[in-house]
């Protein structure tokens, strides 16, 4: 995205978050940020620290500097700042809680808010607001340790009702992180181990046999309209499922088919449910909804709130292959999540 932005029209205040979530001021080098398989992107210290706006009367950034080992810590602004992107995936990034700070700074931004960040980034919240909408997801048992060291026997016939195959997933985590498929019911424990080290609380998930469809949902300048892209499909040949290394590191066994061969009344229907799981998580700014197309109909797998924005990623391919570039993609989202901040 640094790499893509509008430069005649967006002056960039790039701000990494550290693992120890310190706000530092970040390089603008789209290279710095490169996806390598063999060494991933981080933001490490670099000593600097962004202060946000003391108040919801300012929008001026600030940057801190320097030690007393240097000389004494020099702070200087970095400008009022008119909209932040919060490009940021995960629990802490794309969950409300980010947004809830934004709010409370009165800061414009873009994507959802901290309702639908929220209720997307759960998966149990995501199925509970579709299924009361009428939209069909996959029958699911959600879990915790303290529910199944109260009663062992009963959640293992609650899951185990489900059927094989089936996913077990941190409620959540983003990115396919912690996600394990379960062929066997041997292998139930060590999948429901990997999920509890990202989540307290996890999901078993009947898997859904069917063509795994993602469709695009992007908010217009007009209050109310909702846009809805075509429709990419993943076809996984080689690997259990999309998972990490697919989705951000090209892995091979997965390819990426945008658009998808539809027919049209197929593709109406995909694009109505899109915009329906849309409204249903009172979404804003954008989501990239997820669907398995089945010989009995149509199943709503996620509600993505903030997409990934890789050039492998589904989300721009849908809106390239609608007509809609990846430099005007960025910038219709800026433009949205600016004039909704005004309102």
């Amino acid at each position: 995205m640094l790499g893509a932005i509008d430069r005649d029209r967006f002056e960039v205040i790039p701000v990494g978050i550290t693992r120890d979530g310190a706000f530092v001021l970040e390089s603008d080098d789209p290279a710095r940020f490169a996806l390598d398989p063999a060494q991933l992107p981080e933001v490490v210290d670099n000593g600097t620290r962004v202060s946000w706006p003391d108040s919801a009367v300012s929008r001026e950034l600030r940057v801190t500097t320097g030690s007393a080992e240097t000389g004494g810590p020099v702070t200087r602004s970095l400008g009022d700042v008119d909209v932040v992107f919060p490009i940021l995936h995960g629990r802490f990034g794309e969950d409300g809680t980010i947004q809830g700070l934004l709010e409370l700074l009165g800061l414009p931004y873009v994507g959802n808010g901290v309702l639908a960040s929220a209720a997307g980034m759960d998966k149990h919240a995501t199925k509970t607001l579709l299924e009361g909408a009428g939209i069909q997801v996959a029958p699911w048992v959600t879990l915790t340790r303290a529910a199944l060291a109260a009663d062992p026997a009963l959640w293992q016939r609650r899951v185990q009702a489900l059927g094989l195959p089936v996913f077990v997933k941190p409620a959540r985590a983003g990115s396919s992180v912690g996600v394990t498929k379960v062929d066997d019911w041997a292998g139930l424990d060590t999948a429901l181990d990997v999920a509890f080290a990202e989540d307290r609380s996890v999901l078993v998930e009947s898997a859904v046999p069917g063509r795994e469809i993602e469709i695009a949902v992007l908010e217009g300048p007009t209050p109310g309209e909702i846009g809805v892209s075509v429709a990419g499909e993943v076809v996984v040949t080689g690997r259990d499922f999309y998972d990490f290394e697919a989705k951000y590191l090209d892995a091979p066994g997965v390819e990426l088919v945008c658009p998808a061969e539809l027919g049209d009344g197929e593709l109406f229907e995909l694009q109505r449910i899109a915009r329906r799981a849309f409204e249903a998580l009172g979404a804003e700014g954008l989501a990239r909804v997820d669907v398995f197309l089945t010989d009995e109909g149509y199943v709503v797998n996620e509600v993505n709130t903030m997409p990934g924005f890789t050039p492998i990623s589904m989300f721009p391919t849908c809106w390239l292959n609608s007509g809609l570039s990846y430099p005007e993609l960025i910038t219709r989202l800026i433009e949205v999540g600016h004039a909704r901040g005004a309102r």
